[in-house]
């Protein structure tokens, strides 16, 4: 549904599908997948990448083609490892940039410690300190969908594009539940109903 790049964001990004490179930033099977499902409908291959944990879980990537010159998309989905999810993107981030690519974009459906946005008593805002570290690691543009706060945004020195999920939950909705007009969904927890 919105493995399409937008001719807008095409003609901003001056992306072409030479200079085109896309990687999985790991190897969890949903990552892959939605990964496989872009390179499909771009009509482009899978970059190759090897992404993997030394014996004392330190994360390795070792970008195994030239991005020299390059527009890098880089797929990350969050798995039940955050903590881990987050150093593979960044590294494999700072990987491309170190190796010269022209821009680093990367894909995040799901952005995580987006609910840790507010100060709260002694605590800290750890969604602005992961932009901050995104930034830092060479990333030049993100896109993500429905930051659990716009002002989210803000914490980055790049573009974000937050894309909603909405008119294809509705779509689906819609074409797939029969009598959707009498049916009943239920957030699980009183603020996602928002």
């Amino acid at each position: 549904m919105f493995c399409v790049t937008p001719p807008e964001l095409e003609t901003k990004m001056n992306i072409t599908k030479g200079g085109l490179v896309l990687f999985s930033a790991n190897s969890n099977s949903s990552c892959m997948e939605l990964s496989k499902k872009i390179a499909e409908r771009l009509g482009v291959e899978m970059g190759k990448v090897q992404v993997y944990q030394e014996p004392n879980r330190e994360t390795r990537v070792q970008i195994q083609e030239s991005v020299r010159g390059k527009d890098v998309f880089i797929i990350q989905t969050v798995s039940k490892d955050v903590n881990t999810t987050i150093m593979e993107l960044l590294i494999m981030v700072y990987a491309c940039k170190t190796s010269c690519a022209k821009s680093i974009i990367g894909v995040i459906p799901y952005f995580p410690y987006s609910k840790q946005c507010k100060m709260r008593k002694r605590g800290s805002i750890v969604s602005k300190l992961l932009a901050s570290m995104m930034c830092k690691a060479g990333l030049t543009h993100l896109i993500t969908m429905d930051l659990h706060q716009k002002e989210i945004q803000g914490f980055f020195n790049i573009p974000v594009d937050n894309l909603r999920a909405s008119p294809f939950l509705l779509q689906y909705i819609q074409e797939e539940i029969p009598d959707y007009r009498n049916a009943v969904i239920v957030a699980k927890s009183p603020a996602s109903a928002k």
